[in-house]
């Protein structure tokens, strides 16, 4: 057969370091199996909290009304998780609810309380050491101060 090109031998395809999707379902279950409910409730905290934040405190994302709900939700959860971490919670709640009073009083949220005023400003994290020229995150951890 003139004008055919010949065959090529198919190349087998090389080895990749991807895992297959059955080891990704694999791995996803075994993670799944492992992972408590007061772990969820504990990161599902600390995310309402940090966006609770947002919501009193960033002059363009200002909505108290979800804040309100923000400190709701926190104060549902807290009494579910034990230890050390529910006493960070209850800190960051605290802290949550004395910014919400000072945003409903229309209180200035960078300065001190206005005279008058009990509530004080919610306390900065302890300074971190620098591991890279990145600035310490902002957002509220599990576990951290």
């Amino acid at each position: 057969m003139e004008g055919t090109p010949p065959e090529q031998p198919v190349q087998p395809e090389p080895p990749t370091d991807q895992p297959t999707e059955e080891e990704l379902r694999a791995h996803l279950e075994e993670q799944l199996r492992q992972v408590r409910v007061q772990d969820l409730i504990v990161e599902s905290s600390a995310s309402i909290v940090n966006l609770t934040v947002r919501r009193i405190a960033k002059p363009d994302e200002q909505d108290l009304e979800q804040a309100r709900i923000g400190i709701e939700a926190v104060r549902a959860l807290v009494d579910l998780v034990e230890g050390e971490v529910q006493g960070q919670i209850r800190s960051a709640l605290s802290d949550l609810q004395l910014l919400y009073a000072r945003a409903s009083k229309g209180e200035p949220l960078d300065g001190p309380p206005e005279e008058g005023g009990t509530a004080e400003p919610p306390p900065q994290p302890a300074p971190q050491a620098p591991s890279s020229a990145q600035p310490p995150p902002k957002l509220w951890t599990p576990g951290r101060d």
